[in-house]
């Protein structure tokens, strides 16, 4: 084994890396014991003498004694599982055709469990699938024996039966020399060992049999061997199993081993594995079989579903239903093993388990408190969004004007609130400007209150304006009208304003909307919220907009495209690029770079674009539309006004980068910029010397990110000519880049910058979170009556007044 491998233990809910050299054990003896989970408690003792050298790199299957294990309630924990129980179904190992092994899809599987085997986990492998890879293998040998007769003959169904006319037990024989094999050649390419233990259900109600059994999986687990674990159906195949519980020391009650569901049951429970995956070719657990209709993926389980389950048919590769693997799964949560039963065809499904994604259904502890799943909170903003679609203008302006009104009455609540955060904040050494943003005041709150009374006042010719009329013909008229763009997912980070912001205008566009914010803000969001509740109240629509646990994870949140019409990212580049790149179904509005330009014309008033350029970078660095790239027109370059403009941002603190042709033209100057289309988000910029207005417009294209560039000039024509042909969002003259703002624009506030082209570019308030449909009214209009010539077309444009 190698010697660089890295263990990874649980140590109070937390994973800790700890370095393993290779390294002789200098005892003598070494004893450990295994107690059996409640209902099968039993104490199992091995003893090692006379060894001589064993690699350090080993691992003990440790007793309850011997280490804490955390109970695991919530996905977000499942991270933290050290020891883990994978068991694949007959289902995940074959192919949908029945005709041999799905080696890709094991392939990956194998990889995954590599990956933690070889980071410090203790992984240990239930597998099923030998009958099923056996009886594929003798079906062969049958049909090759069979005469050519017999193979062609119409009315011989032994080839359509051959299947059926196998011993499963021979089956098992055959199939599992071969499935075993396929596992060591996989797992070796890692450079892991692998070692096969069959096992019967009387190895575990026998005393000697049971702690030979575990005596011998701790053994390969300090080793670093993966044991791979089966029923030995050569010689008792589940369905010849006697009905019994097993019973580990006769005083009470196991579970019945009938499938390799209870199995892995079993086996988690007895050496307290922190985690049992059950994966078969099902996404989890349904409250009714899948393929009927109001079927519902329930991606957590707690007794209280118990009820709600109706099973289907059993497995047609199997032994085991998905009866028998609630059974299991709940009798292993019982002895506080964590479950997942999961789709084993799913790509990479062991790896975003553990990564806390809703993958599968997750058994948790039946006493904890079932939150609400985010999929109904999204189901709720639908039908909270079509109830505000219905409602007058009037009562949706209440709604947003209710909201203003409660951000100054419940500004100490608010305040209080926000004060958490910050202290929080200041504990984990948070740095100043992202401080700054997690920061509310009261002079923030009144500015937040004015803007959304502006989007409450501008609420009235909103939803269901009018924008086209035309006359098709007689008696037939064509409307377009604005309606809600459906449900939003707006995802943001450490500003709190942002959540009465994107909700105010949400109701004023009627949409229903789900909001994930930072959890560094947890406090100032969850007192905002309960705000937008109120306000909402008034009209009958508190379910209309919800704040998402931060809990959930946004891989999550970005795969229901079922439920969510739009996602907008509101935060750093990084966050942006991120949800860009992740959400495939779901449109995403928004900008990934704020790369922003201010040109200095040859003839601009040179102490206009001194207040300008210090306005555009210092008065906030870290926002998008602050500039990062100033260019400077080379006539400019012989008086003073270089001089100044580095003299001024030096004293602001700002660390001056020079672009490549400025830092050619200069002996001693601002070191020379790694690159110039970068977002610095701080007091930080770059230089660089253009030689005319058509440079400074080829720069601006190739390095810029389409948000924001200005042009600073006394010269009109030149400004006219910079805005007709840079193809940004927004392109000023002679002002600051800063004024990219939907507040200051006039729209009360903005759900966030878009620099995509598409119908909402630039701050974006409730007019980007509008669309349109299409009302049709005719008297008995039938399309074949232009065909016949009984009716004509007119295609008259009538005023939309």
């Amino acid at each position: 084994m190698s010697s660089c491998l890295r263990g990874l233990s649980l140590c109070r809910g937390a994973l800790l890396l700890r370095s393993k050299r290779q390294q002789p054990l200098l005892k003598s003896s070494r004893s450990f014991s295994v107690v059996g989970s409640p209902g099968l408690g039993s104490y199992l003792t091995e003893q090692v003498t006379g060894r001589a050298s064993r690699p350090s790199t080993s691992r003990t299957l440790h007793s309850i004694h011997d280490r804490e294990r955390a109970t695991i309630t919530e996905r977000s924990q499942l991270k933290y599982a050290r020891r883990m129980v994978v068991k694949l179904g007959s289902a995940v190992i074959t192919r949908e055709d029945e005709h041999g092994l799905a080696l890709g899809r094991l392939a990956s599987i194998v990889e995954q469990v590599a990956e933690y085997h070889v980071e410090g986990r203790e992984c240990i492998m239930v597998t099923s699938g030998a009958v099923a890879f056996g009886k594929q293998k003798l079906t062969q040998e049958l049909l090759m024996s069979m005469s050519m007769r017999e193979t062609l003959s119409p009315t011989d169904h032994t080839r359509q039966d051959a299947g059926t006319m196998l011993e499963p037990r021979a089956a098992a024989a055959v199939g599992q020399s071969g499935l075993m094999s396929l596992y060591d050649a996989m797992f070796a390419q890692y450079g892991i060992k692998t070692a096969q233990v069959l096992v019967t259900e009387p190895d575990f109600y026998n005393e000697e049999t049971r702690k030979n059994l575990f005596s011998t999986l701790s053994e390969l687990i300090s080793l670093n061997i993966v044991p791979i674990i089966n029923t030995n159906d050569a010689v008792m195949p589940p369905m010849f199993i006697v009905d019994q519980e097993v019973s580990a020391t006769g005083k009470k009650k196991g579970i019945k081993i009938r499938d390799n569901d209870s199995l892995s049951a079993l086996l988690a429970a007895e050496i307290h594995a922190d985690l049992l995956i059950l994966m078969s070719d099902v996404d989890g657990i349904y409250n009714k079989p899948p393929w009927e209709d109001g079927a519902r993926l329930m991606h957590t389980y707690t007794q209280a579903d118990k009820d709600l389950i109706k099973f289907g048919q059993k497995s047609k590769v199997g032994t085991g239903g998905m009866d028998s693997k609630v059974t299991a799964a709940t009798w292993a949560l019982d002895r506080g093993v964590s479950v997942v039963i999961c789709n084993g065809t799913q790509e990479k499904a062991i790896k975003h388990i553990l990564t806390g994604r809703k993958v599968g259904t997750f058994f948790t502890d039946f006493s904890a408190e079932k939150a609400t799943p985010v999929e109904a909170m999204a189901e709720d903003a639908r039908l909270g969004s079509r109830a505000m679609q219905n409602l007058s203008a009037a009562d949706r302006a209440l709604c947003v004007n209710t909201l203003a009104d409660l951000l100054i009455s419940k500004q100490s609540y608010i305040l209080e609130a926000n004060a958490k955060d910050l202290d929080e904040a200041k504990k984990s050494g948070v740095a100043k400007p992202l401080l700054s943003r997690l920061s509310l005041t009261p002079a923030k709150i009144e500015s937040l209150a004015v803007g959304l009374k502006q989007i409450a006042d501008d609420s009235h010719k909103n939803v269901g304006r009018v924008v086209r009329r035309t006359k098709l013909a007689e008696g037939l008229e064509l409307k377009q009208i604005t309606v809600p763009i459906g449900v939003l997912l707006v995802i943001f980070e450490s500003r709190p304003d942002s959540l009465p912001q994107v909700a105010a205008l949400a109701m004023a566009s009627g949409n229903g909307l789900l909001l994930k914010g930072g959890k560094e803000a947890a406090y100032s969001n969850k007192a905002l919220m309960e705000l937008v509740k109120e306000a909402l109240g008034t009209v009958g629509a508190t379910k209309a907009i919800s704040l998402v646990s931060t809990r959930e994870e946004i891989s999550d949140l970005l795969s229901m495209d079922k439920h969510i019409d739009l996602i907008i990212p509101r935060g750093s580049s990084e966050l942006v690029r991120s949800i860009q790149e992740k959400s495939h179904h779901i449109p995403v509005m928004g900008h990934a770079e704020g790369i922003c330009h201010v040109y200095v014309d040859k003839d601009a008033s040179l102490d206009k674009a001194l207040k300008i350029i210090r306005d555009a970078k210092c008065d906030y660095p870290a926002a998008c539309n602050a500039m990062e790239t100033l260019l400077i027109h080379e006539d400019l370059l012989a008086g003073n006004f270089f001089t100044d403009v580095c003299n001024m941002l030096k004293r602001e603190g700002v660390k001056i980068n020079s672009g490549p042709k400025l830092n050619q033209l200069l002996t001693f100057g601002p070191p020379q910029a790694k690159s110039l289309k970068f977002e610095y988000g701080a007091l930080e910029c770059s230089i660089e010397v253009v030689k005319d207005l058509e440079e400074a417009i080829d720069h601006v294209h190739t390095y810029g990110s389409g948000h924001t560039d200005v042009i600073v000039t006394e010269n009109d024509s030149a400004a006219r000519y910079f805005q007709n042909h840079v193809d940004s969002a927004c392109v000023f003259h002679n002002a600051s880049s800063r004024f990219a703002d939907g507040f200051r624009f006039g729209l009360g506030a903005e759900v966030g910058i878009s620099t995509a082209r598409i119908h909402a570019r630039g701050p974006v308030g409730v007019e980007g979170l509008l669309t349109t449909k299409w009302v049709l009214d005719g008297v008995d209009h039938a399309a074949a009556d232009f065909s016949d010539g009984s009716r004509k077309w007119i295609h008259e444009s009538l005023p939309v007044d």
